[in-house]
């Protein structure tokens, strides 16, 4: 079942076939003129380049054979060489028919579906999540939905920081302020504890808050005291040893910290398969800077072990991966290079996607380029997606009044009471029960952020406007909603009269405009899929709540005539079935009403 896109572009590729010329001419396109066409195609154009003819001949000769087509009431050429393409009723109401009846409301699955890794979120131990953090994980939650809806098989992995240098600047901290605590890390350490035991009971006193709190206050020490930073790198390297002390107290920090990560990313619709931290591949690493010294791609250079990445005609000179320091320790670097090897072992990815900001573009091509060297992936296997930043109004990426980094946990709170006024503003969800009303209330603020961030392209920065953001009106996350519960409303009072939906027959202008945008779902999906861009289903997912609200105002639906009525209604619950589908790729759900 193809869209009426796809399906008239394989019948113009045919016809340009025909003419001696390429088929991917034929590629359809929604019309610039929507007024006089449905389609449009434009390869008459460049076709004429190549046949050294008169681009309005090609066409004449192209849209001659497409007349025949039987799902089309004209192709008519215009212009220099435009090919317009309007739709019958008929074949729009059958197109109708076939989305109705299908789960996925017109959405395809993949031929050859793939193994795919998203890595994003990058939250780290002792760290609240902060606004920094949300594009990385509103995006990469959106690309981790788009590649599942599509077929492939997708694990999302947090990809947590937990095992460099702070922790040594923790562990320190926290035995400066407990001493008794430095103690029992003495003991546990002479004992030889077992690591995979109990926590104990006089480390559950250490909370986010105190890591929090403790964690600036360490860095700054560490930079002005030398035998502060030099007692940080030992304590790190006694918890890479895995010395008992060091290592059951790091596993406090790293439970407290996710248990809270875990809930702030809950409440923004976010969730991981995997928790995998940099410490996870530290096992690998040993053998992994040997596989490289036997294949010839580790280099001496200044007390260091690097891998060389520069190309002959790179346009950009590219630093050498840092694998093992001077003072003979892993980098950053090295535990992403592990991180690969660990996901081919462990998985066997076709695709791994790193959705990070673009400003760390240069460190991931140095980490991709090493490990096609090692032989770890394959050229193209391994893809950043970067994104720009969220600014205030002065155009600077977006910090509380006082000029702080506002934490992520605030933003949701901050928003939530932004949703709730506009809620009351609207008169909407009053009769409610309270807790029903906060629940209302928390999707209309995870739709707000996300549809905010998702209706831009990813490489794009945009200003972070909260009253515009939860605007029930315009180009929001809460319109959208607020048109999905329309419709959910719309359907519980047709089935509380007994009106039954029907077969789909189009007659009325906003009936065939809701039918187009209906079966443009796939064309949006796949743009979004091959480009790794999530506001193609967002711009999907708005046009098409466009297109029923003009159904809704022009077509009488519930007062109309049985047969009528029956119709309008499957249209209504095909838009909803579809509108939802749009929205939970893009990680939103839906109220039940407002």
């Amino acid at each position: 079942m193809s869209d009426l896109k796809k399906a008239l572009g394989e019948a113009a590729g045919a016809a340009f076939a025909s003419l001696g010329l390429p088929a991917e001419l034929g590629r359809v396109t929604a019309s610039d003129r929507p007024d006089l066409a449905d389609f449009q195609v434009n390869g008459a154009l460049p076709a004429a380049k190549q046949a050294k003819k008169n681009p309005r001949e090609i066409a004449a000769a192209v849209a001659e054979r497409l007349k025949g087509d039987g799902r089309l009431i004209s192709a008519e050429v215009a212009g220099p060489g435009f090919i317009n393409l309007k739709v019958s009723d008929q074949a729009l109401s059958e197109r109708a028919r076939e989305i109705a009846a299908d789960p996925r409301a017109g959405a395809e699955v993949l031929a050859a579906p793939r193994r795919v890794i998203v890595d994003y979120g990058g939250p780290n131990v002792a760290k609240p999540m902060h606004v920094g953090h949300l594009r990385a994980s509103i995006i990469g939650e959106s690309v981790k939905r788009l590649y599942r809806f599509r077929g492939d098989t997708v694990l999302g992995d947090a990809h947590f920081g937990d095992w460099g240098y702070q922790m040594g600047l923790l562990i320190g901290a926290v035995c400066d302020e407990h001493p008794d605590l430095a103690a029992l890390v003495a003991r546990l350490n002479a004992e030889a504890a077992p690591l995979d035991g109990p926590i104990p009971e006089a480390f559950e006193r250490i909370t986010l808050a105190d890591l929090d709190r403790l964690y600036p206050l360490a860095a700054a020490s560490g930079k002005e005291d030398p035998a502060y930073r030099d007692r940080a790198r030992r304590l790190t390297a006694e918890l890479q040893a895995k010395r008992p002390g060091a290592y059951l107290l790091w596993r406090r920090f790293r439970e407290v910290t996710q248990v809270a990560l875990e809930r702030d990313f809950h409440a923004l619709g976010v969730d991981f398969d995997l928790w995998k931290g940099e410490s996870d591949v530290d096992r690998l690493i040993p053998g992994m800077v040997e596989d490289l010294r036997d294949k010839g791609l580790l280099v001496e250079d200044q007390g260091a072990q690097i891998v060389r990445v520069a190309r002959q005609g790179d346009k950009r000179d590219l630093p050498p991966l840092l694998v093992v320091s001077s003072e003979g320790s892993a980098m950053y670097g090295t535990t992403d290079l592990a991180t690969i090897l660990d996901r081919k072992q462990s998985f066997g990815p076709d695709l791994a996607i790193y959705v990070v900001d673009q400003r760390q573009a240069d460190h991931f091509e140095v980490v991709f380029r090493a490990a096609c060297l090692a032989g770890y992936a394959e050229e193209g296997q391994l893809q950043h997606i970067g994104f720009g930043t969220m600014n205030g109004p002065d155009g600077k990426p977006f910090k509380t009044r006082e000029g702080g980094v506002l934490k992520l946990n605030d933003l949701i709170e901050m928003t939530r009471g932004k949703a709730r006024e506009r809620l009351h503003e609207a008169g909407l969800g009053e009769d409610l029960p309270v807790e029903e009303f906060e629940a209302i209330a928390a999707k209309v603020a995870v739709a707000a952020l996300k549809f905010a961030d998702l209706s831009n392209f990813r490489g794009t920065s945009y200003v972070f406007d909260l009253d515009r953001f939860t605007s029930f009106e315009g180009k929001t996350g809460p319109y959208l909603l607020y048109q999905a519960v329309r419709v959910k409303s719309l359907l519980r009072k047709a089935e509380a009269d007994g009106a039954l939906a029907g077969p789909v027959v189009v007659a009325e202008p906003a009936e065939r405009d809701l039918v187009l945008a209906l079966d443009a779902f796939e064309s949006a999906l796949s743009e979004a899929y091959d480009r790794f861009a999530p506001n193609a289903v967002a711009e999907h997912a708005y046009r098409l709540s466009q297109a029923f609200s003009k159904f809704y105002a022009a077509c009488p639906i519930l007062q109309a005539e049985p047969q009528v009525r029956a119709a309008r209604l499957t249209l209504a619950s095909a838009t909803l079935t579809q509108l939802e589908l749009a929205l939970d790729v893009l990680g939103v759900s839906t109220p039940e009403r407002m």
